[in-house]
């Protein structure tokens, strides 16, 4: 499987990941949404390029070092940014961004408007913000309606910003509240005669129930392109769907029940998202990967294992996101075929 390729290394298979870019376009195109990839699941321009060709607005990004990565190959025209930027140096380096493609930002508090007011008031053109809400999922955003009118009125008034409306990470399953509270921020901010042009809403557990946010003018997504065992397991799609493996060799097998791989940590990484295990072996459901440290991982089950040392196998991780960020550069394939190594560009871009 794979020979020419060392393990453990990560594959993604570019006729699954293209499906995936297709079958949501398809979705958010057929429900008037635009779509906003967040290319923290990637962090390879040549596919952000794919996701705009087939019909995306744009791209999001975390972190300016993330997105100024992103634009090192061209082709990404429109850019938001989802992360309070606080710092002289992350503004200055914000600033020569907006030279470079449509950029727009978020705030959820006066300080980070002020020091955006500061810094683009000399700027060829005004910085583009949206007022970041928290809607129930409990992280960065203003708590209250009421605190988003109020701040998106400061923007507004700050030298240099241009206000453009709301953007919320919301928690899942709790569609109906969150579109309440958006609306009723939306209608006190219009009662002060500012228009809100963008409403923003994302996160793959609920993707295919974006249509519902009567609010929502565009959404933002990022596992969709990938898939991981965490959304299998929530039922948005299945393990066919997954275009991001982990190529893993048994290393040891030191008992009938129990085997070793070479992707520990540092591969799978620590996150369970809920689950119980640390990924699935495609092809061994009786299989449990219930073990990991740095360079090992530990595979049980409860009859003898029909793996040898020696065998390769395939594993989709919990949480696709975070194993990108794990490795220098990634495998693609397509179905059996191996295609050519690629460097993940934005790995490691954290200012």
């Amino acid at each position: 499987m794979f020979e020419q390729i060392s393990t453990p290394s990560v594959l993604i298979d570019l006729d699954v990941a293209e499906a995936n870019i297709a079958r949501y376009q398809a979705y958010c195109d057929a429900h008037g949404l635009a779509l906003r990839p967040h290319i923290k699941t990637h962090k390879l321009p040549l596919l952000a390029k794919k996701q705009i060709a087939q019909g995306a607005v744009g791209i999001t990004c975390q972190k300016i070092s993330e997105a100024e990565a992103m634009l090192s190959e061209g082709g990404i025209s429109d850019l938001l940014l989802t992360y309070n930027i606080l710092g002289q140096d992350k503004r200055d380096a914000l600033k020569a961004l907006a030279s470079k493609t449509r950029l727009s930002v978020v705030a959820d508090n006066e300080t980070v408007v002020s020091g955006l007011s500061q810094t683009f008031t000399s700027a060829p053109a005004d910085l583009d913000v949206l007022v970041e809400c928290d809607t129930g999922a409990g992280r960065c955003g203003v708590q209250s309606p009421e605190d988003a009118a109020k701040l998106a009125l400061m923007i507004d008034q700050a030298p240099g910003l241009t206000f453009k409306g709301l953007m919320t990470y919301p928690p899942a399953g709790q569609s109906h509240a969150v579109d309440q509270w958006l609306q009723t921020a939306k209608a006190q901010i219009e009662a002060s005669n500012l228009k809100v042009e963008i409403v923003s809403s994302g996160g793959s557990p609920d993707m295919w129930q974006a249509h519902l946010g009567t609010t929502v003018t565009e959404y933002r997504t990022g596992t969709y392109i990938y898939n991981d065992r965490s959304l299998v397991a929530r039922g948005v799609c299945s393990f066919d769907d997954c275009a991001l493996t982990i190529l893993a060799t048994i290393v040891s097998r030191p008992t009938p029940r129990r085997a070793i791989i070479d992707a520990g940590s540092k591969v799978l990484t620590s996150d369970l998202l809920g689950l119980d295990g640390f990924g699935h072996v495609l092809g061994h459901d009786e299989l449990k990967i219930d073990q990991l440290s740095e360079e090992h991982g530990r595979i049980v089950s409860e009859k003898p294992i029909q793996l040898s040392v020696g065998d390769r196998v395939r594993i989709v991780p919990n949480h696709a996101c975070v194993v990108t960020n794990m490795l220098d550069e990634v495998q693609l394939i397509r179905g059996n075929q191996f295609e050519t190594s690629s460097p993940v560009v934005a790995r490691g871009r954290v200012w």
